[in-house]
């Protein structure tokens, strides 16, 4: 991969550490009054029909058939399994605990590193920060610790540590699939695949029965036109970038800045609780995530035959 230019690196990092810390409160703000299937597939049928469309008045072909299938491939992992359990657990769990839970994306990067890309291998190191991060998750969902405060949803929890999991291995596939070689058009199109599944996912669920737009506020709309613009088109289009000029490990630093942005804007702006628990979980988390994007990346040993 070519070295891009510094600024276009600073940039993109500043996008979407800043952008997608704030995202978790503007679900939060959303899912309170659309069903959260149903918001993600509005989201992303919206930013991505919008990239896409700008994309082709500036002259850039259409997707081949091969790279909307690796579109929408990537999309049932990134989109689907994702962002339709972030928003759904945002349902049940604070929106600061959510960006929590989804800081495990670097350890599962770092497996997908090791398992898919090769470019690491694992260490002692790698391991203890992986048990670090799981102490700070066990602490967020024990019943028996005396931290005060609820413990999380177990089973928020669980469909949080899926969407991690699902995030990580379509970002590892994003190097190794046929995608439009325009970064814009390739995050519009999967963007708009997974609107698709999302909305079809929102249908099975029975989202779309009943639903009356009308008796949404202005601020849950306006909380979807800030993911829209901000959340998808400039943030995710800025993701796509780097992980294609960068490792995904180091991209994954992103999840050790945005939990504390969202459980401070959760505590500040919404009066979520932050208490014992949630910092003692968060730092655990924390200090998982700081190790493993900071360990070096090491080529992986080839087997000879």
């Amino acid at each position: 991969m070519s070295r891009p230019p510094t600024w276009k690196t600073l940039l993109a990092f500043g996008t979407i550490f800043l952008v997608w810390g704030s995202t978790f409160l503007a679900i939060r703000i959303g899912v309170h009054e659309v069903p959260p299937f149903l918001l993600a597939a509005i989201r992303f049928l919206l930013a991505g029909g919008a990239m896409v469309g700008w994309m082709l008045a500036r002259g850039v072909s259409w997707p081949t058939a091969r790279e909307w299938r690796s579109a929408f491939l990537l999309a049932t992992l990134i989109f689907l399994s994702n962002y339709g359990l972030v928003f759904w657990a945002e349902t049940r769990i604070s929106s600061g605990v959510t960006a929590v839970m989804q800081a495990t994306i670097p350890a599962f990067l770092s497996l997908g590193e090791i398992l898919i890309l090769g470019t690491r291998r694992f260490s002692w190191r790698l391991g203890a920060a992986l048990l670090i991060g799981l102490s700070g998750v066990a602490v967020l969902t024990s019943d028996s610790l005396s931290l005060g405060g609820a413990a999380v949803d177990r089973l928020s929890a669980g469909a949080l540590l899926i969407a991690s999991f699902s995030w990580s291995l379509g970002s590892a596939l994003t190097r190794k699939l046929p995608l439009p070689e325009s970064k814009p058009m390739s995050s519009g199109a999967q963007m708009l695949a997974g609107g698709v599944w999302l909305f079809l996912a929102a249908v099975v669920l029975g989202e779309t029965r009943g639903f009356d737009p009308r008796g949404v506020s202005m601020h849950a709309w306006l909380a979807l036109l800030y993911l829209v613009v901000a959340g998808s088109i400039a943030a995710f289009t800025a993701y796509i970038w780097l992980i294609h000029h960068h490792s995904p490990t180091r991209v994954g630093t992103y999840a050790y800045v945005n939990p504390v942005i969202a459980v401070l804007l959760g505590y500040f702006a919404a009066g979520e609780p932050l208490g014992a628990r949630t910092a003692l979980g968060t730092a655990c988390v924390l200090v998982s995530v700081l190790v493993i994007t900071t360990m070096p990346a090491r080529a992986a040993a080839k087997v000879s035959s």
